[in-house]
């Protein structure tokens, strides 16, 4: 999937959804406009001036992505809004001129809207500038938000803990019942996680890691979103009861291809599916946009970040693990879930 900005409206979802990017861009890029109300606001003569192109490029852009201008805030004032907008601007003549006294419908862009048109446009210099420094201030923000620490941004999430823990207790259940009645060695371990791994988001660990660019000693799960977590859980906990289950009827431990029979029929189960579809449209777009790395098994599932999720990872309430395992309300909960 391309990363390139006059291409994907994904990643330009990435960098509008960002209000904590989108803050430091109207600091950093000083693109001036006009003030109304507390909002700052830009004429299409203004938009087309900042970037160095005519008018009628932007109308060519109006007409082809009037949806996703339109929700980045452009905006036609007409009627009581028009008036009003010429009464507060009264005395400013370069504006009441540009306006015009007649003008009977006036296209206004917010900050987000000119930053949407300087990611579509492909005939300005000035735009491929923007978008360069546009990009240089997104990942600015995201690494100080994060102390750098990118690849364990998951951790930042207050249902990680309680997740983890949770999918660790799942997990011993499952490693149980391998352990009891699976006529297998050690290594059957490694093989059901892997293929439960392929399972859920498709990949193995190996293939996981590189996509993270993990150490090998690193832990996958220590990197791995709370909701994917808990899908995990739910398909270890699922598949260890189905394994015990079978081994008794057979009054036997179960051999290899036993178990991947069990293992498929949970795949392709109709109440497993939409955790499944959910684990990987969260890691396919989580990990694109906040970890540049693509799951190229998972492209299918990516969508933009929503503004939620920036609040989740990079917002106030958001807290690396150090920090969240000093409030004792969380050590309770975590308490609870290992003493279950």
């Amino acid at each position: 999937m391309t990363k390139d900005l006059t291409t994907s409206a994904v990643a330009r979802s990435n960098v509008l959804n960002n209000r904590y990017a989108l803050s430091k861009l109207e600091e950093h890029l000083a693109l001036g406009g006009l003030r109304i109300e507390g909002e700052v606001v830009f004429f299409k003569s203004h938009v087309a001036e900042l970037l160095d192109i005519d008018e009628r490029t932007i109308d060519r852009y109006l007409a082809s992505h009037e949806a996703e201008l339109k929700q980045n805030g452009y905006r036609i004032l007409k009627g009581k809004s028009l008036r009003d907008l010429k009464l507060a601007q009264v005395d400013d003549i370069h504006v009441v001129d540009l306006i015009g006294a007649k003008v009977p419908a006036l296209g206004v862009f917010s900050f987000r809207a000119v930053l949407n048109v300087a990611m579509l446009v492909t005939e300005s210099e000035r735009a491929k500038a923007i978008r360069s420094r546009m990009l240089d201030i997104v990942l600015d923000v995201v690494a100080e938000r994060t102390g750098g620490h990118t690849r364990f941004i998951n951790q930042r999430d207050q249902d990680y803990l309680p997740s983890a823990f949770m999918e660790d207790s799942y997990r011993k259940q499952f490693t149980n019942a391998l352990r009891d009645h699976v006529d297998m060695g050690n290594h059957k371990y490694a093989v059901f996680t892997d293929k439960i791994y392929q399972a859920v988001f498709c990949e193995n660990a190996r293939e996981y890691k590189q996509v993270l660019r993990l150490a090998d000693g690193d832990s996958t799960r220590d990197t791995m979103y709370a909701e994917v977590l808990k899908t995990l859980a739910a398909f270890e906990s699922g598949l260890a009861a189905s394994v015990q289950q079978r081994a008794q009827q057979l009054g036997r431990k179960l051999k290899s291809a036993e178990v991947d029979a069990l293992l498929a029929e949970a795949a392709s189960s109709p109440y497993l599916k939409p955790l499944i579809d959910d684990a990987r449209t969260r890691m396919a777009s989580r990990d694109l946009g906040f970890r540049e790395a693509l799951h190229q098994k998972l492209e299918a599932y990516v969508q933009a970040v929503p503004e939620a999720d920036f609040e989740r990872f990079l917002g106030e309430r958001s807290q690396a693990l150090e920090e969240r395992l000093s409030d004792p309300k969380l050590l309770a909960v975590l308490k609870r879930l290992k003493d279950r």
